[in-house]
């Protein structure tokens, strides 16, 4: 039961992909029937059930199938009347789909499926709870019947006699795996009937071998024209051609998935596929920049058609590249369909009454920010919630809603993209969040009353500190905000907060569109060229530094309304110590750990736009890189990691 059989293996990948989509949408649809029930959402998640018990039947994973068909039975009694419905329904609903997720994981890693038993029992007892409403002599198509086969929801009151259905469907060419959907089609039209005539053959078929024509099926079968359809429309890139009676020509029927359809066709790419193509397409960039670089010690007379060659080659390979990283973009939706289930969960846990509205989430991102956001986007979420949002009685008190409102916003702004997440609560007070570090230590009085109030509602950011009165099940173990700081940190991004006592807070992430090309600040320290991250970057000042602070050995330099402490980049990277800090010695000014601070460097060599690549072992372990590039002269250059490098 737990191993998929030989001829389904070939399609676990597809089955697994569409199985989470269909239980991700499922528990989007639950989070909106509990805000508000009707029989369009019941309808809705009643198909995404009804697909997934298809799929998991098609590959022999009769535990899921068992447990689809459970879930589908109480949906079909909500159908009947959504006014039965409440949040223990919901409750039950998202368990079961919590053990499908498992299942399916389960069935990924060809492990054994978790036992489903208790969620199976709980289903079984609220369906039988639920009044089944008027008779199956009144029922309506899809109204629940006692015990029906498979797909017997879709036949109607009446059974019509058996009769022979021809059916003509074809796989959309740009459908991944057409060979695999137009299997699956032919597997789930055969739960219908029997299948008496089919072209191509079952093994033409099998094989992966599918005819421009199409696929062509004559199903012996009591089920309606109506049925079949629906059938078919569960395999995702299969359209129907045409329908109706084998011994009449096959009418051509228009079904709302049919011609008119004018979305461009799509395919699914595995994700290291893209990573290599992109891979490549940034050694062309670095390798035509070398060869320009190399043209330069041609004669003069024979430069201008190498010249012209070289700036062809140049836009070729550049739109190569363009065209890899829109192909690689992906909508932020990936991380925001999971934030109304899990505000949904948190809010429940701690005893809050949280609204969720989320905007602007169709805005595209490179799939390495959108895989690198998606935890600290739960972090940020957990905090508005638990942190943010009071109970419903002391926002009653301070006079607001009940309800409180938590905001996530995405929107576009130039080459970068600005994620925000408000809530309506309690604020941060920053003196008592100042009090609070004083007393761990972690900042001296007097850079605390340096602070501006920007700087001192960043202080949330240090490792270990939480601002929760205890420890729970959600937060207060002081590791959220800090993992959230160095992981936007580490793709280019930066962090800014604002907040005001009694009226809420706001977390704004500003994120480069891509992780692949990076803005640099090239410095030298003693003879070596490394790179600081332009989002890093606060600025560049060439002063001397002044009087050593009250109690440090770092000089200082000013900055802004105040000073920022000065550390020698060389000293920190472990290099022979660069000269003194002396009078016209450039500063290049950092987001720090803490703080920001000022670096001393030897010499500025300009920004450049260049293509980041990851560190391989033992370097990815060097505390402060974080990637390494290639110039056009060949000359490779490190990437600090400033968040790790600079002193705490």
């Amino acid at each position: 039961m737990a191993v998929t059989p030989p001829d389904s293996a070939r399609y676990l990948a597809l089955y697994v992909a569409e199985a989470a989509e269909h239980l991700e949408a499922l528990g989007r649809d639950v989070v909106r029937f509990e805000q508000g029930a009707t029989v369009e959402l019941v309808d809705s998640m009643f198909r995404h059930a009804h697909s997934l018990k298809g799929m998991a039947a098609t590959m022999a994973l009769e535990g899921t199938e068992a447990l689809a068909h459970r879930l589908e039975d109480l949906l079909e009694r909500l159908r009947a009347d959504v006014h039965r419905a409440d949040a223990t329904a919901a409750d039950v609903v998202l368990q079961a789909v919590d053990v499908l997720f498992t299942q399916v994981r389960a069935a990924a890693e060809g492990r054994p499926l978790p036992d489903a038993g208790p969620v199976v029992g709980r289903l079984a007892a609220l369906t039988a709870s639920l009044s089944p409403g008027e008779g199956p002599s009144g029922a309506a198509p899809g109204e629940a019947q006692p015990a029906p086969p498979p797909a017997a929801s879709s036949l109607g009151p009446e059974a019509p006699t058996p009769g022979r259905v021809a059916v003509r469907f074809h796989v959309s060419p740009g459908a991944s795996q057409p060979a695999v959907r137009g299997f699956l089609a032919y597997k789930r039209l055969s739960t219908l009937g029997a299948v008496v005539g089919l072209e191509p053959a079952l093994d033409e078929l099998k094989a992966g071998r599918l005819p421009p024509r199409g696929i062509r099926l004559e199903l012996e079968t009591s089920a309606p024209e109506a049925a079949i359809v629906r059938t078919l429309r569960t395999v995702a890139g299969v359209e129907l051609e045409a329908i109706g009676p084998a011994a009449a020509p096959a009418p051509a029927v228009a079904t709302s998935a049919g011609p008119e359809r004018v979305a461009p066709p799509t395919i699914r790419v595995r994700a290291e596929l893209m990573d290599a193509f992109l891979e490549h397409a940034g050694e062309l960039l670095l390798a035509t920049a070398r060869v320009r670089a190399l043209s330069r010690g041609v004669p003069e007379a024979q430069r201008p058609p190498i010249d012209e060659a070289l700036d062809r080659l140049h836009l070729l390979v550049k739109g190569l590249h363009d065209e890899v990283m829109r192909a690689r973009m992906t909508p932020v939706t990936l991380i925001t369909d999971r934030l109304p289930r899990a505000a949904r969960d948190i809010a429940r846990l701690r005893g809050r009454d949280v609204e969720l509205v989320v905007s602007g989430d169709d805005v595209e991102l490179d799939r390495a920010l959108v895989d690198a956001l998606a935890e600290p986007m739960m972090h940020l979420l957990r905090n508005a919630i638990d942190h943010g949002v009071e109970p419903a009685e002391h926002r009653r008190a301070a006079g607001k809603p009940p309800r409180g409102r938590v905001t996530v916003a995405v929107s576009r702004q130039r080459d970068r993209v600005v994620l925000e997440v408000r809530d309506d609560g309690r604020g941060i007070d920053v003196e008592r969040l100042k009090a609070l570090v004083s007393a761990r230590g972690l900042a001296s009085p007097e850079a605390l009353r340096a602070m501006s109030e920007r700087e001192a509602l960043l202080l949330v950011c240090l490792p270990g500190l939480s601002t929760a009165a205890d420890v729970t099940q959600v937060s207060g173990r002081g590791v959220g905000m800090d993992a959230v700081k160095r992981a936007v940190e580490h793709v280019g991004g930066t962090l800014e907060l604002e907040s005001r006592v009694g009226e809420g807070t706001t977390v704004r992430l500003s994120m480069p569109l891509t992780v692949a090309v990076v803005g640099l600040l090239l410095v030298e320290v003693a003879g070596e060229t490394y790179g600081l991250p332009i989002a890093n970057v606060c600025g560049v000042v060439e002063v001397s530094p002044g009087a050593p602070a009250p109690g440090q050995g770092a000089p200082l330099v000013a900055w802004g309304q105040g000073v920022v402490p000065v550390h020698e980049l060389a000293t920190l990277l472990e290099l022979p110590s660069s000269q003194t800090p002396a009078k016209g010695s450039p500063f290049v000014v950092v987001e720090g750990e803490r703080a920001r601070l000022a670096l001393a460097v030897d010499r500025l060599l300009g920004q450049h736009e260049v293509v980041l690549k990851a560190l391989a072992r033992p370097l990815d372990l060097v505390p402060g890189l974080a990637g390494v590039t290639i110039l056009g002269d060949g000359q490779p250059v490190f990437i600090l990691d400033v968040a790790r490098l600079t002193p705490t």
